[in-house]
């Protein structure tokens, strides 16, 4: 729907945004209600406001239930707007009962809080279900399953063009010949020209690459390619943590404070919320600290006394040629 100027090679990510706002103007429907029409100028307004965000990332909060279901923010207005269907991948299988009953029809941030609320129960069948929720995202952590995988290929169309969400990074998707491709976007591709498509046909993210018409093409420098997927992940992650601690700091649920509250009451209240996170964070990084503690601890106590004897034996003959220098005197 966009058209850019002719002979245009290289668009800065300002411009990009500049050709979208003008595109969701000119969208604006024109024989429509006055009530049809506020509710697409709110729309507007709320898609404008977020818009600069699809240049670092947007945080939508899926739900567990099916490859289009997300719970309904602002950020998905924009995909609306534009006409873009956004579909995910990380599903329950229907048929795994005690996950199914663990996860019901709560998006990912509820999740989170129903795992933290479960383990704080003294109710031992709530304790259960937190720790089968909490399971399932530790085990589906690369945000796709293989019952979404399935989903997905059934959900979108052939040559449908659309955008795939998985670990706060969105990409370009498509079908061809009933297999799903994702458009090559990573920093290490960029000197592999021939090299287009990427093929999602399981969940570890090792698919097939292919050229503009689908035919397969290997990358000519692996090990560049490698290292570009890495440096792509890592800023990815970064971003994911940045967004999620963003969430939290605005994550205050009024609606639960009663009304004609004191402001000392009021104050009590938020220190409380903020403990709670704060434990929660200093549980997380002690959990960090002992799976890097097993991690070291993974080398054998015999290797490392070898190595300090071996060290010990270093240090003695350097010892002995200070003394000798001591003694010594050098002739100019």
């Amino acid at each position: 729907q966009i058209k850019l100027p002719p002979m245009m090679e290289i668009i800065t990510a300002e411009q990009l945004m500049e050709y979208l706002g003008d595109y969701i103007l000119d969208a604006k429907p024109k024989e429509i209600s006055e009530i049809q029409r506020l509710n697409y100028e709110q729309n507007m307004s709320d898609a404008m406001a977020i818009l600069h965000k699809l240049q670092t990332g947007l945080d939508v909060n899926v739900k567990f239930t099916g490859v289009r279901v997300f719970e309904y923010t602002p950020e998905c207005i924009v995909f609306d707007l534009l006409d873009i269907p956004l579909y995910h991948g990380w599903l329950v299988d229907p048929q795994v009962a005690d996950i199914v009953k663990a996860v019901g029809n709560c998006s990912y941030n509820q999740l989170v809080e129903k795992i933290i609320s479960c383990k704080q129960s003294d109710n031992s069948e709530l304790v259960s279900e937190g720790f089968v929720a909490e399971q399932f995202l530790n085990n589906t952590a690369t945000q796709l399953t293989y019952h979404g995988l399935c989903e997905l290929t059934s959900a979108v169309q052939e040559g449908e063009l659309c955008v795939f969400f998985r670990n706060n990074h969105f990409s370009t998707m498509t079908k061809y010949k009933g297999q799903l491709y994702l458009l090559v976007t990573d920093q290490g591709f960029l000197t592999e020209e021939k090299v287009v498509w990427e093929s999602l046909h399981n969940v570890d993210g090792d698919g097939n690459f292919c050229d503009s018409e689908f035919h397969l093409r290997p990358p000519s420098d692996p090990e560049t390619v490698y290292r570009g997927q890495q440096d792509q992940i890592d800023q990815d992650y970064l971003m994911a943590l940045s967004l999620q601690q963003e969430q939290q700091n605005q994550e205050i649920n009024w609606e639960q404070i009663p009304e004609g509250i004191s402001d000392l009451e009021l104050a009590k209240k938020l220190q409380e919320e903020e403990d709670r996170r704060a434990s929660q964070y200093y549980q997380e990084q002690e959990q960090a600290a002992a799976q890097v503690q097993q991690v070291q601890g993974a080398a054998s106590p015999a290797s490392a006394r070898q190595s300090g004897s071996n060290e010990r034996k270093r240090k003695e003959p350097r010892e002995k040629e200070r003394e000798k220098e001591k003694n010594s005197c050098v002739l100019l």
